[in-house]
């Protein structure tokens, strides 16, 4: 009797290994995929220049120059330029959370005229391309005399991330109960203090993911930054890496060594808020 089970199960069993192998190949092959651009990046940093130009290139550096990684810093204002970039990506990424979070709430939350009218203005908006208003916002810049600071990037990169944070945040506390500011206000809190104390301690894995969105956007900026700045010491990491690539010779050693060193900040900042971005939203807020 419990010989044909056993055998009936096998089959069971060994598509199911199969299928798991199957998996772990193709999340293996995406893996690669992504990650190796980056391999690349790393063994042309660490090569020569005259390895760089040879005719018998070879992937893997014959000799790493690991001091590539320190002469960029002596080549270039690396310190400064990382330090405006942090400055932009994070002053932007607040002032977007500042007024992204009340405009969601309010569209979550309230009902008013023209809000399917604001709706669709936001998602208009996201269809246009920094690069396509690059005239109009340059002109703009120079009549508030911004078109070469570092303020004026901050609330440029915030502008441009405003229309994805309000429409990110109003799913997400559309996707929460209304019951639970309900019964905050019961126990005497405010539309406010709700707010605070209720919906956005809920709503955090959400903010999270979009703080982290923001952060990104405004960190890889490069055109409008290309275009407004002009002083050396006001340009952010992806702008001032250009001083590698010269008229005559571009430095890829230093160019990709350089470009390494952006991608850690946003490591850093993933590795930081990963638990965030794995929680829940909410289990078991309001029992019926």
């Amino acid at each position: 009797m419990s010989t044909p089970n056993a055998i009936g199960k096998k089959p069971v069993s060994v598509k199911k290994t199969i299928l798991r192998l199957l998996l772990y190949f193709v999340v293996l092959d995406v893996c690669v995929i992504t990650l190796y651009p980056y391999f690349a990046m790393l063994c042309t940093a660490l090569k020569s220049r005259a390895e760089i130009f040879s005719m018998e290139g070879t992937i893997l550096p014959v000799h790493a120059l690991w001091s590539n990684f320190i002469d960029i810093w002596k080549k270039a204002p690396m310190g400064r330029y990382m330090l405006n970039s942090v400055l932009i990506a994070g002053g932007s990424t607040l002032i977007a959370m500042i007024c992204g979070i009340p405009a969601a709430y309010a569209l979550a939350r309230m009902d008013f005229k023209g809000q399917t009218a604001f709706l669709g203005f936001i998602i208009v908006s996201q269809m246009f391309a920094p690069v396509v208003l690059l005239i109009g916002i340059y002109k703009v810049m120079m009549v508030l005399h911004m078109t070469d600071s570092i303020i004026g990037l901050i609330f440029l990169n915030a502008a441009f991330n405003q229309a994805f944070t309000i429409w990110l945040l109003r799913g997400t506390f559309l996707s929460i109960s209304p019951e639970m500011e309900q019964a905050a206000k019961i126990d005497g809190c405010n539309k406010l203090q709700a707010m605070f104390r209720v919906l956005l301690p809920v709503a955090a894995p959400g903010i999270v993911t979009t703080l982290i969105f923001i952060f990104i956007n405004a960190w890889n900026e490069y055109t409008v930054a290309l275009t407004l700045i002009a002083t050396d010491t006001y340009k952010p990491l992806t702008v001032g890496i250009n001083i590698f690539n010269g008229y005559n010779m571009i430095e890829w050693q230093c160019l990709f060594a350089a470009s390494l060193f952006a991608i850690i900040p946003v490591v850093i900042l993933f590795m930081c808020i990963e638990k965030n971005l794995v929680s829940g939203l909410a289990s078991g807020g309001v029992k019926g």
